[in-house]
């Protein structure tokens, strides 16, 4: 008997009609411009496209639309202030379950893309959550996972404070890798299960910066960090580094890392290096602030801290170092992500560059460049819309009204139906 082939219905193609849109590449907007969508993929963009017969039409002309945004640091499976150490008092099963919230809470704030740079200690917790947002069991960003990050032995993510023979026993925040054949090995086995990126610290914690001169810890020499991002390269890989500057940092770069993080005290010989080899640089200003990470440190060691980072990011835009957009969700609340965009530009830098580091720029770290970060055909379908004119209240973005990721609607604006026929 001949089986009858079952026909799967496609849905129909969509057209998004758009007060203002910013397509996450050019430097102004367009008015009124319509945005072509079949299945996942924008199939045309201009202003007198016509929507193709039977279509679904969104009507977001009261809205500003741009690219689905782009977190290039987070940790998922932290959550912060809620006064636990996550390595001592929870399992790793219940991390990855606040992983999963963590991704709906950014995916709900507009942002279908993370990089998620350290499990924060939940071991491979990041890949089960990366894999079940891919399977379609939970919803999500596109996720692109560190796993364990690399460390050293009395450094940044090892536990301190404990009994030597207690602390002996216990799993450690990070991977502690204290010559350069543990660092190869470990990246060879965060590969073997799951890793899109290796991370690496090449300087240590912020207790261990000298409060007088502002220098940090480095943790690992150039031929150390060239052997990483070697053995990264060969399972094609790139190495994203913490580094707050110092010799540290120039290492990293010099041994070929592809970004660098935090970095609020880098220099100028390491932001021409950075110039010069298309290093990228994640500021995470939402994370170090006085309520964050600088929290319990001198009043007058914060201040410092704080008007470096500034510094040194006006020197960069001044400089042409290649600026993406990284909160440190994690470090802070899930979903406040876009507060980052607000503390960029307080720091110097226009609204419209601030976008397009977490749509563009943020893809081409990714090397995705292709494929999301920007809105014109053949992208993926992913896209957000707020009220309002973020271009001059660039605050706006912290108030999503209607989230699209590869073509599905995942959140939409409340006060009034979002499509007609």
């Amino acid at each position: 008997m001949k089986r009858r082939s079952v026909r799967v219905p496609q849905p129909p193609p969509v057209a998004i009609r758009a007060g203002r849109l910013i397509d996450g590449v050019s430097p102004q907007p367009v008015l009124h411009g319509v945005i072509l969508i079949e299945g996942d993929r924008i199939t045309g963009v201009g202003r007198d496209l016509n929507p193709p017969a039977g279509a679904r039409v969104i009507d977001l002309s009261a809205y500003t639309v741009l690219p689905g945004l782009i977190d290039a640091h987070t940790h998922v499976c932290f959550a912060p202030q809620d006064g636990k150490d996550p390595v001592l008092t929870k399992s790793i099963a219940f991390r990855a379950l606040q992983g999963a919230a963590a991704a709906r809470a950014s995916l709900d704030a507009g942002f279908t893309t993370l990089r998620d740079t350290d499990s924060e200690g939940a071991q491979f917790a990041d890949v089960a959550v990366r894999d079940a947002i891919r399977q379609g069991l939970i919803p999500g960003p596109r996720l692109f996972v560190a796993t364990r990050a690399l460390s050293i032995t009395g450094g940044h993510m090892n536990l301190v404070g404990l009994a030597p023979e207690i602390d002996s026993r216990l799993p450690q925040v990070a991977a502690m890798t204290d010559t350069a054949d543990e660092m190869v090995r470990e990246v060879r086995r965060q590969v073997k299960y799951g890793a899109d990126w290796i991370k690496i610290y090449a300087t240590s914690t912020l207790r261990q910066i000298d409060q007088k001169t502002l220098e940090p810890l480095s943790q690992f020499n150039e031929a150390q960090l060239r052997a990483v991002v070697e053995e990264a390269r060969r399972w094609r890989k790139d190495v994203a580094t913490h580094a707050y500057g110092g010799d540290g940092a120039k290492a990293a770069v010099r041994g070929g890392v592809r970004s660098v993080e935090h970095g609020m005290l880098l220099d100028d010989e390491t932001l021409k290096l950075m110039v010069e080899r298309g290093v990228y640089w994640c500021p995470t200003f939402s994370n170090m602030r006085p309520t964050h990470a600088l929290a319990g440190y001198p009043e007058d060691f914060v201040r410092r801290v704080m008007a470096r980072h500034r510094e040194t990011f006006q020197r960069a835009l001044r400089m042409g170092v290649k600026i993406a957009f990284g909160t440190d969700a994690g470090r802070v609340v899930h979903g406040t992500n876009a507060e980052e965009f607000d503390l960029m530009v307080q720091a110097g830098m226009e609204p419209m560059r601030a976008i397009q580091a977490a749509t563009s720029v943020a893809a081409e770290l990714l090397r995705l460049q292709n494929e999301i970060g920007a809105v014109k055909k053949g992208y993926a379908a992913d896209l957000v819309a707020v009220a309002g004119n973020p271009l001059r209240n660039v605050k706006l973005l912290q108030d999503v009204r209607f989230v699209m990721k590869a073509g599905t609607v995942v959140k939409q604006p409340a006060e009034h139906p979002a499509d007609r026929r």
